[in-house]
């Protein structure tokens, strides 16, 4: 599905029925759109229509239950949250669909939820946006665990409850019970994995250095090219975040280390370049960058100008620092 616009053209059929042309803007980078998938497009259209049976037709090709990125793309479509339910409600006697619904209806009050605490500080948030922010959360984990009950073999669930469970301060016990029956699940996931390290940053009740030790243990344990090593470059721009000093990642062992997580991972042979691949490079560029790390450069040329929101919303302008760390690489 990649072709001319995301390179490696030798590597790729050299036509798609499935790639979505991609629509230029500022600074020469290209917004990923619908994880660049005709068929993705179709289904947030639908969702967008509240066209429920256009929806399920669309979810044909999908996973919901395992493929986190098409869930994602769901999550945000404004509105869904207003009709989604009845279609659970409708569809009772249809277990996978009631479980489909419910989960989408899940992660999209997950979503709502956090809309409306904003990326604002703790204290800057009203009583209102407080409440609002719990009360979408308390919904979410109602769809969430009906839905993981439904479908006790789906891991997407786990990866929401924990995004509930961290915004509403559950216990530790509770988010490691969730983190648990999701790594059991599929142990090497790593949208549950990214989940635990923001999880163990100090801005919710972790230490520090938790996340990055956390993460170099798993991707110690994974085989050469999963996507896994994203976690470990998620670690350390998160530990850019909280940090006060701008240039924190920019000493020789976290340089090697990113360097060398990179080419056991994105840039192995055996990585796997599948649906929603571009953020997994994102993540990668963001933390190389930050590093100053020469291998960026690998890495950006293998994207050619497309950025996923994610992680670069961490910046104040996103688009202007990635064509500035593309630029300087």
């Amino acid at each position: 599905m990649f072709g001319k616009l995301f390179g490696r053209d030798a590597e790729r059929p050299a036509a798609d029925p499935h790639v979505l042309p991609a629509r230029k803007q500022k600074h020469g980078t290209y917004a990923l759109r619908a994880l660049g998938d005709t068929r993705v497009l179709a289904l947030v259209e639908a969702a967008d229509a509240g066209d429920w049976p256009a929806v399920k037709a669309a979810l044909a090709p999908f996973d919901l239950g395992r493929e986190q990125a098409v869930l994602g793309q769901l999550a945000v479509v404004d509105g869904v949250e207003e009709w989604i339910v009845r279609a659970a409600d409708e569809d009772k006697g249809d277990k996978e669909l009631r479980a489909t619904a419910l989960l989408i209806s899940g992660a999209r009050h997950v979503s709502w939820g956090w809309e409306a605490r904003t990326s604002a500080r703790a204290v800057d948030v009203s009583r209102d946006q407080w409440q609002t922010f719990y009360e979408r959360l308390r919904i979410a984990e109602e769809h969430l665990l009906e839905a993981a009950e439904l479908r006790p073999d789906w891991v997407t669930p786990w990866r929401h409850l924990l995004t509930s469970g961290r915004g509403m301060s559950l216990d530790d016990s509770v988010q490691e019970a969730r983190l648990a029956a999701g790594l059991r699940r599929d142990p090497l996931n790593l949208d549950l994995h990214l989940e635990w390290v923001s999880h163990l940053q100090p801005r919710w009740g972790g230490e520090p250095g938790q996340a990055t030790e956390f993460a170099q243990k798993a991707f110690a344990a994974a085989p050469d090219g999963h996507r896994l090593g994203c976690v470990v470059a998620m670690a350390r721009i998160e530990e850019w975040v909280e940090s006060e000093d701008r240039d924190c990642l920019q000493q020789p062992r976290i340089r090697t280390e990113l360097r060398e997580a990179a080419e056991r991972s994105i840039l192995h042979h055996a990585y796997e370049r599948r649906l929603g691949w571009q953020g997994d490079y994102n993540i990668f560029a963001m933390a190389l960058s930050l590093a100053g790390s020469s291998k960026a450069s690998n890495v950006f040329r293998e994207l050619n100008g497309v950025i996923t929101e994610w992680p670069w919303t961490f910046m104040a302008a996103p688009e202007k620092a990635y064509a500035r760390f593309r630029k300087a690489f």
